[in-house]
């Protein structure tokens, strides 16, 4: 709670803030200065003030520990007017986004996955160009497919990916959307998929009521060029 004020309040006064919790359950403590100081701040003073600061650490379920440290806050955050929420799954992605992040006039939630913190990906030197920067907003198409979309975000594209190479083989063309940003969240490209496969899953590690996949749901069933 301290030090997520301290932040908050160097923030607003010019700074760039980075605040690490060992996991987002512990944010809990600090809930007040995140959703009612830094998300707020914008609004109620009318433009006048910026928060530019950025909260990361490990979310979703972990090896080896309990309920009350296995908690998903996608949905949580993602919920709340005045903050950025990205979930990274790859290398790429946990680079871009982080840049992006802190050089974003809002607060940002950063939610990282303990488990993903043990996993390898490929590197070239455009990944580590030091100006090598995703943009906040944007899905990617991990895998391209026709016969289902699975949109998803975190460490669940790569349960998706190893799911749709599965089903490859028994003939079912499988498209894995990585949301990367769930607020703001790429309506575009989540669409577009559906549009052409004409099939939806969602995956995720958070509850299933209130969800991030019920926002999709949601989304699907107010377009009104989708045809299905």
């Amino acid at each position: 709670m301290g030090f997520t004020g301290l932040g908050a309040g160097a923030a607003m006064y010019g700074l760039r803030p980075i605040i690490e919790f060992m996991t987002w359950n512990f944010s809990m403590q600090a809930i007040d200065q995140i959703i009612n100081s830094s998300a707020k701040i914008h609004y109620m003073s009318a433009g006048d003030l910026k928060c530019p600061i950025v909260f990361r650490g490990l979310n979703g379920a972990a090896a080896g520990v309990g309920a009350q440290h296995s908690q998903d806050f996608a949905a949580w955050y993602a919920h709340c007017p005045g903050l950025k929420v990205l979930a990274p799954w790859s290398a790429e992605d946990a680079r871009g986004l982080l840049k992006a992040a802190v050089r974003d006039e809002n607060p940002v939630i950063f939610l990282e996955n303990e488990i993903m913190y043990g996993k390898a990906f490929p590197r070239d030197d455009k990944l580590m160009d030091m100006d090598f920067v995703l943009p906040i907003g944007k899905a990617k198409v991990e895998r391209e497919g026709k016969d289902v979309s699975i949109i998803t975000f975190s460490r669940m594209v790569g349960e998706s990916l190893e799911v749709a190479a599965k089903l490859e083989k028994e003939g079912i063309s499988v498209e894995v959307v990585n949301l990367r940003t769930l607020r703001p969240l790429d309506r575009t490209t989540v669409l577009n998929s559906i549009r052409k496969t004409h099939r939806c899953v969602t995956v995720e590690e958070g509850w299933p009521f209130c969800g991030i996949g019920s926002e999709i749901c949601a989304m699907i069933m107010e377009s009104k060029f989708l045809i299905c």
